[in-house]
């Protein structure tokens, strides 16, 4: 697989998605770019969602009180930010021949038709990709699940623990950056 290696882990809300990709990412040795998404809870209770670059930078995805023509059940998403946050580190990836990170290619991510069209490019690159993708019936998440070049990984509670060293050492003995 060589650099082209595209690595899509997709599990059920909650399975420990974003955690798999925070551990690897602490393992790894080599320059990774993008963003990932925690939960923003207050005693307990969802409001929403925060995007995280890889370099510090962070924004709000989606919250309860956020007022958007885009809405994921309760969330109002807020796309400007996002576009704003998370596609420069994709964009530096792509040029730079980084590892690409994305957490995660999903519903709310999706109202961006720039944010489709960068991970679209990605994936036509040579970049390494670790990426989580959501489980929707959206026609952007059909498409990349039925390409022949990705490797795709169910994260379940009984293989989480598990799926960090394997994840690892794979990306570190397919890469060549």
């Amino acid at each position: 697989m060589g650099a082209n290696l595209k690595i899509l882990v997709h599990g059920r809300p909650g399975v420990g998605k974003t955690t798999l990709i925070k551990k690897i990412l602490g393992r790894l040795k080599d320059k990774a770019e993008g963003f990932y998404t925690e939960e923003i809870k207050e005693v307990g209770k969802r409001l929403g969602f925060r995007i995280k670059t890889l370099d510090g930078k962070q924004a709000i995805l989606g919250h309860i009180n956020f007022k958007s023509p885009n809405q994921v059940g309760k969330y109002g998403v807020n796309l400007e930010e996002f576009e704003r946050v998370a596609l420069p580190p994709l964009e530096k990836a792509l040029t730079e021949g980084n590892m690409v990170v994305i957490d995660e290619i999903g519903k709310m991510e999706l109202f961006s038709g720039r944010f489709q069209n960068l991970v679209k490019k990605i994936l036509d690159s040579s970049a390494p990709v670790l990426a989580t993708i959501g489980k929707s019936a959206h026609p952007f998440i059909s498409k990349v699940l039925k390409r022949s070049d990705i490797y795709r990984v169910e994260i379940t509670p009984a293989n989480r623990d598990d799926l960090v060293s394997k994840l690892t050492r794979l990306i570190e003995t397919k890469t060549d950056y």
